[in-house]
């Protein structure tokens, strides 16, 4: 097992620390590597797309699991994938997309891992029908603070605390998924534009069930009567007698979008290099870019085929994506709250659009019925995504002030993509924090799973 020193960062490039990376290719390495942490402890880190500081930890261990990647067993016939940890969601749909079965639940990147996704609990846009990614975890294997290995299963509190818990209960080793059914590799996409913020909504709520998945893109950088604008987006698995001729005859090949050139950020409208600490885009031009994206987004266009790594992962199109908030990175603050609160989302919305910030990348959604995960995030009702320079002035108390409304509204901040929640804020949006705290002290009473984040709140 090989052993080095290094700095680790979060996606959004904030808060470096230094740490011991461990890479396991075994789970006798893993075990050994859980026991030998120091008093710093250790945490599991994947393919470092976690926004935040959650896979970090500064003065102790990390293992970084990606050397654990097989997928172990596949039943064609079921669906059922078992799998170790590190397999990338990306090589899981090499692998069984051509045999006719997709992932239930994909986030904006298909480069993050399987005990990510897990101890995540990921969501995508198909939240309202199919939950968060850990209701389709039939079991996983689990190495505990003691050396132990658990086979978990849903429906047992360890299975809760895990889901969501940011890998403080231990490290996932293996997983066994269920897979979704699909006919084709392509999407039938449907899009429209939006005029103001209450316009999307109703749209996004009241839209076609026939669609399992959705989502909107807001211009926070709008204001006045078009405050909120944004393009909507709807897709559903497309059926086989909308491919064209040359796509029906291998239908199920994955096909994923040509990864953009070195210098691109996006392809074809913004150069990566050159990038100044104040970022790319500043406040005139993030609301240039907006103007562009919004006008050039058709009024209204249905039934367009798109490639799944097109419809589902538009952040693997932009690599450098980190870079064009500035050499301070940025800040993801992700926030829900439930359908009657919605006043708090179009407050928020107004205030970032009044405080002209420089946003480019903002996520409208709806969420169903909350997950079992003590920690997850998804909750009944509306999340909001945005993406802000962290060298923003005043930036932190504008956060702050925004936690305070969400937290006053019943609503949370997604742990996965936080770098800088008050612990004091925390418990009010998370009512089961403190079993999540009381299962943690059982299970690892010398603190062996650790993390920055961990630290930061108390967890």
């Amino acid at each position: 097992m090989s052993v080095d020193t290094v700095s680790l960062t979060g996606w959004g490039r904030t808060a470096p620390t230094t740490a011991l990376r461990f890479h396991p290719r075994s789970y006798e390495e893993a075990v050994a590597a859980v026991r030998g942490c120091g008093p710093r402890g250790s945490i599991a880190r994947g393919l470092g797309r976690a926004h935040g500081d959650a896979a970090q930890n500064a003065g102790g261990s990390v293992l970084d699991m990606t050397g654990l990647d097989r997928i172990r067993t596949i039943d064609a016939r079921a669906g059922l994938v078992v799998c170790d940890a590190g397999v990338s969601l990306h090589r899981l749909l090499e692998v069984l997309l051509p045999l006719g079965w997709f992932l239930p639940v994909t986030p904006g990147s298909r480069y993050i891992t399987v005990g990510g996704a897990i101890g995540s609990d990921v969501h995508g846009h198909n939240h309202r029908t199919a939950g968060s990614f850990s209701r389709h975890v039939t079991e996983f294997e689990l190495l505990t603070a003691d050396g132990g290995i658990r086979t978990v299963r849903p429906g047992t509190p360890l299975f809760d605390a895990t889901a969501g818990g940011l890998g403080l209960t231990g490290v996932i080793l293996s997983a066994t998924l269920r897979f979704h059914p699909v006919a084709t590799s392509l999407m039938s996409v449907d899009t429209e534009r939006a005029l103001d913020l209450d316009d999307l909504m109703t749209r996004l709520a009241t839209g076609s069930r026939r669609h399992r998945y959705a989502s909107a893109w807001v211009d926070l950088t709008a204001r006045g009567r078009s405050t909120g604008r944004g393009v909507l987006t709807r897709g559903e698995h497309a059926p086989p007698h909308m491919l064209p001729a040359h796509a029906r005859r291998t239908p199920l090949a994955f096909r994923p979008a040509a990864p953009p050139l070195a210098h691109s950020l996006v392809p074809d409208l913004v150069p990566a290099p050159g990038i100044g600490p104040a970022g790319l885009f500043g406040r005139m031009s993030a609301a240039a870019f907006n103007e562009l994206r919004y006008r050039r987004a058709p009024r209204s266009r249905t039934g367009e085929l798109q490639r799944i790594s097109t419809f589902f992962h538009p952040l693997d199109a932009a690599p450098h994506a980190p870079r064009i908030h500035g050499r301070g990175g940025f800040v993801h603050y992700e926030f829900a709250v439930g359908d009657k609160r919605a006043e708090t989302l179009r407050r928020i919305v107004g205030q970032v659009s009044q405080r002209r910030c420089p946003s480019y990348s903002a996520v409208l959604k709806r969420f169903g019925p909350g997950d079992p995960g003590w920690l997850s995030f998804p909750e009944p009702g509306w999340s909001l995504a945005l993406d802000l320079p962290a060298a923003l002035p005043g930036l932190a108390r504008f956060l702050d002030r925004m936690d305070e409304e969400v937290a006053a509204a019943g609503g949370r901040v997604c742990l996965t993509a936080d770098s800088r929640l008050r612990p004091d804020a925390l418990a009010a949006m998370y009512p089961r924090l403190g079993e999540f705290r009381e299962l943690r002290a059982e299970l690892d009473p010398n603190g062996a799973f650790r993390s920055d984040l961990s630290r930061r709140l108390s967890l």
